[in-house]
């Protein structure tokens, strides 16, 4: 069913209002994606419905940061020097490409992106590789790597450089000393955020799949690596598809199927705090719609791990026989807390409080500061910090003559004696660490993608072919539709009265007397909506508890009536899970 239904899903996103192609009044702009009133509702639905989980039921806190911020956050991440896609320029035509998806769509390699370039241009020659617009070879270009950062300008005139943030977590990482007062400086803690992120894709493709604007829904969450341990016990026996180092590098290699408790015990997972969110969310995933037997957690190879991370496992799942990542789990450690404090002198640490006070030894310096000062001028500040830093490492620098320090790459030597070098007792009650960071990154817009993949369905009724999204009612855009059963004053007052007393009990209504009634359920199925209620004349000829309508459920257009009474109460179980339609039909024939 799944081979070749996205471009049967890019028209119907089109034609019913789901997403399209951003600025078509000016022929569109690559990378770019609008999304229309019922993708925009889609989109949000599943927003919520992640906030519900990761935000509310865990106990986070939510923050709204900017999406531009200046270069010196992004210096201290390392998102300047290191966040880049590798690119290569056809000789012929001049349009450029993401090397490694070149070699990913025409070859035997899964992960170029892993890849050292060298090995990719290797790659490129040995294959022959052509440029996907105009088919001329690529053998021999240089590929070269391509910053995807947008940068812009904060303020005017000689304005302060800033760029678009190409993920949301920094926003957080850099609000730590004021949110951890919000979490009364005590670890555990998380922060949550959804929000915009930008990254100036090198080829942009596949729709929402890869844009250059896309939405984030991160949890930052900190913990104390030494105390801090997650409720496995809550996750234990949720089966998750894992594809892990060694099943991807074996010749027949593939997902295996296993529990969280098990992959933790079998050292699959070696994270604990990984795992608890793997198994949380893949409960989720299901919930809000991802087929899971086209769902996996494949585990990153060394080449394609961020050399901070601890341990890394992407959500990936299968649209037209390709795997897309729709989210990423990593222990960050605390690396980006400790970059952020390192270049911005600000104290990012949590007090930890010993049970009782220790008596330790602390190696400490108290610089000859008129030595310093004539010997290194300005940098004399500097030299203490490097004193400092020096101690705490390696006391044993000190039991020379001389201490040999390093200042802006070029080394210097420093008497011993000026130093003011000395081991004290000292007595503490606590220690100020840097958390360790656990964060699972959601992609809203590929999770949109997927879900209306995955939903996409095709059959006939009553002899005539039908398209239907088979949306979870938590996330579909539009709950239920209302319809007179024809053109009449009186069916189609009844009809918008219903509609109001449904959208007052907070359900999504679409009012629709266009058409015949055929027509209006074939609009339905095709947006998703799970319910539609018919009004006709038998609604209106009843005078018990206002009369009664007809209720269709899209999956199997089973109907049956019910009383308008009762109609938003009933639905809004509906919705939520607590009623089954089919428990509305014992008894009742079906059509």
């Amino acid at each position: 069913m799944s081979e070749g239904v996205s471009g049967k899903l890019t028209e119907l996103a089109k034609r019913r209002g789901y997403f399209f192609q951003s600025a078509s009044a000016y022929g569109g702009v690559g990378g770019f994606y609008t999304f229309g009133p019922q993708g925009a509702a889609l989109k949000g639905n599943v927003e919520s419905a992640w906030r519900e989980r990761f935000a509310l039921e865990e106990g986070n806190m939510e923050i709204d940061a900017p999406t531009i911020m200046p270069e010196p956050v992004f210096e201290a991440s390392g998102h300047l020097d290191t966040f880049d896609d590798m690119l290569v320029e056809c000789p012929e035509c001049g349009e450029s490409h993401r090397a490694d998806h070149i070699v990913e769509d025409n070859t035997k390699y899964e992960d170029a992106e892993s890849l050292p370039i060298a090995e990719v241009e290797e790659i490129v020659a040995e294959y022959e590789l052509v440029c996907p617009a105009c088919g001329a070879g690529l053998a021999g270009q240089a590929i070269e790597d391509f910053n995807l950062m947008f940068a812009t300008n904060i303020g005017p005139g000689d304005s302060q450089p800033g760029y678009l943030r190409p993920e949301t977590a920094q926003g957080i990482f850099v609000e730590f000393a004021r949110l951890k007062e919000y979490a009364r400086n005590t670890l555990p803690f998380g922060v949550t955020q959804i929000g915009r992120a930008y990254r100036n894709e090198i080829s942009p493709r596949r729709s929402i799949i890869r844009t250059r604007e896309f939405t984030q829904a991160e949890l930052e969450y900190f913990i104390d690596p030494e105390e801090d341990e997650p409720d496995l016990a809550a996750v234990e026996d949720v089966m998750v598809p894992l594809y892990p180092v060694d099943e991807q590098q074996a010749d027949d290699g593939s997902a295996i199927e296993t529990t969280i408790g098990e992959a933790v015990d079998e050292g699959i997972i070696t994270d604990a705090w990984v795992a608890y969110y793997l198994g949380v969310a893949a409960e989720w995933y299901e919930s809000v719609g991802v087929d899971m037997n086209r769902f996996r957690y494949r585990q990153h190879l060394a080449g394609e791990r961020a050399h901070y991370a601890a341990d890394c496992w992407d959500a990936e799942s299968e649209i037209d026989s390709n795997w897309i990542e729709i989210a990423g789990f990593a222990n960050r450690t605390d690396y980006d807390l400790s970059k952020h404090q390192a270049h911005s002198d600000e104290r990012l640490t949590v007090f930890k409080q010993y049970d009782e006070p220790k008596t330790v030894e602390r190696a400490t310096v108290d610089p000859d500061m008129s030595y310093l000062g004539p010997e290194f001028g300005g940098d004399a500040g500097a030299v203490v910090d490097a004193l400092e830093t020096l101690a705490e490492r390696d006391r044993a620098a000190f039991e020379s003559d001389s201490v040999e320090i390093e200042l802006e790459g070029e080394a210097h030597e420093i008497p011993a004696e000026k130093t003011g070098f000395s081991v004290e007792e000292q007595t503490e009650a606590g220690e100020h660490i840097v958390p360790h960071v656990i964060e699972p990154s959601f992609g809203v817009d590929r999770l949109v993608y997927t879900v209306l993949h995955h939903a996409y369905r095709e059959d006939e009724v009553d002899g005539e072919a039908r398209t239907y999204l088979e949306l979870e009612p938590e996330v579909a855009p539009t709950f239920v539709g209302v319809f007179p059963l024809q053109s009449d004053d009186a069916l189609e007052a009844t009809a918008r009265e219903v509609a109001a007393s449904l959208r007052a009990a907070g359900l999504s209504v679409s009012y629709d007397d266009s058409g015949n009634i055929g027509r209006r359920y074939r609009r339905q199925d095709e947006i998703g909506t799970p319910f539609c209620v018919t009004v006709d004349y038998e609604t209106i000829e009843e005078t018990d508890d206002g009369g009664t309508v007809t209720v269709r459920e899209r999956d199997s257009t089973a109907q049956t009536r019910l009383s308008v009474e009762e109609l938003p109460e009933t639905l809004s179980a509906l919705r939520a899970g607590t009623l089954a339609f089919e428990e509305l039909l014992e008894g009742v024939p079906t059509n």
